[in-house]
């Protein structure tokens, strides 16, 4: 008896399309045993790519504080099967599942979908998704679904270089090497070569054996942890938080505030977060044991 496996997702670029469609090829390529079926969220009011400089700043209050947006419901195929595993796709804007996943998560389809399904995680980004996964912990959860799995591919470069290729991506369109930019995103040989992950996690469902999936999946390279990286969440997850209620409490001022936040953001960047940096290695020492922990935790997939 085939197995029924969801693929849900929504990309701009492309770029978590082509990731999502990889990690379920080792699926297609057993259609005896799996059918599988696609589902892109869409949004009744999209938002553009590439970006222009003042929608992009401007979507910032709505995503961190996880305000949804309508979605077009998804189809009757969609809704009304029962899945063996999920397989869900996500973007993360400022520190945040995307506009468009909150929107799904939030819409009343996703609990119908989700409950009491496995569910493997995958973001696609800059570098910074540690947060925000355990924002979608606490949904799926909610939803009493099973996280069974995650994996997350990132723009390897160092993080100054992927700011300046990643906006040149979001608001020029422009994800090529150029000059001494290397190419925007997530490497074409991470992404070719993520179908790896989906033979891995088609063995442990073929082997009913998911509780055992994510160590897997680690050990073989789906989830890195950079220390540092997680420092700078922390401390932007806090900023954002201040920044996002004032400007949703201030209305009259938004667009004088998020010309100010845009200051902030490029300010923080590159001249808070060098100095966090230095922090976090003179600490280093102190806190090794303490990091550890912590990166262990977040390679895993329980909730705190």
């Amino acid at each position: 008896m085939q197995k029924n496996i969801l693929v849900i997702y929504y990309s701009q670029t492309g770029q978590l399309t082509d990731i999502v469609k990889n990690v379920a090829q080792p699926f297609e390529a057993k259609k005896d045993e799996y059918n599988v079926t696609y589902y892109n969220i869409q949004m009744k009011k999209d938002f553009p790519f590439p970006w222009s400089s003042d929608v992009f700043f401007n979507a910032f209050p709505e995503s961190y504080l996880q305000i949804p947006s309508e979605i077009l419901p998804p189809s009757e195929e969609v809704l009304n099967k029962k899945y063996d595993l999920i397989i869900f796709g996500y973007q993360v804007w400022y520190l945040t599942p995307s506009i468009p996943i909150i929107s799904f998560l939030k819409s009343g389809y996703a609990e119908q979908i989700l409950k009491d399904t496995p569910v493997v995680t995958i973001s696609g980004t800059r570098n910074m998704w540690m947060f925000s996964q355990e924002k979608l912990k606490v949904y799926l959860k909610d939803m009493k679904a099973k996280l069974v799995g995650n994996i997350a591919l990132v723009d390897r470069h160092d993080n100054y270089t992927s700011v300046l290729t990643v906006v040149r991506w979001m608001i020029g369109g422009k994800k090529e090497k150029s000059g001494l930019l290397p190419a925007a995103g997530v490497s074409d040989e991470e992404i070719n070569g993520a179908g790896k992950y989906g033979e891995i996690i088609e063995r442990h469902l073929k082997n009913n054996d998911l509780d055992t999936l994510q160590p897997d999946l680690v050990k073989n390279g789906a989830v890195e942890i950079r220390a540092f990286l997680v420092r700078v969440e922390k401390v932007g997850n806090k900023i954002f938080t201040i920044w996002s209620n004032l400007i949703i409490k201030k209305k009259e001022k938004r667009p004088l505030l998020i010309k100010f936040f845009k200051v902030y953001l490029m300010a923080a960047i590159w001249i808070i977060s060098p100095i966090v940096l230095v922090l976090h290695l003179l600490t280093t020492p102190i806190f090794w044991f303490k990091r550890k922990r912590q990166r262990e935790y977040l390679q895993g997939i329980n909730l705190k």
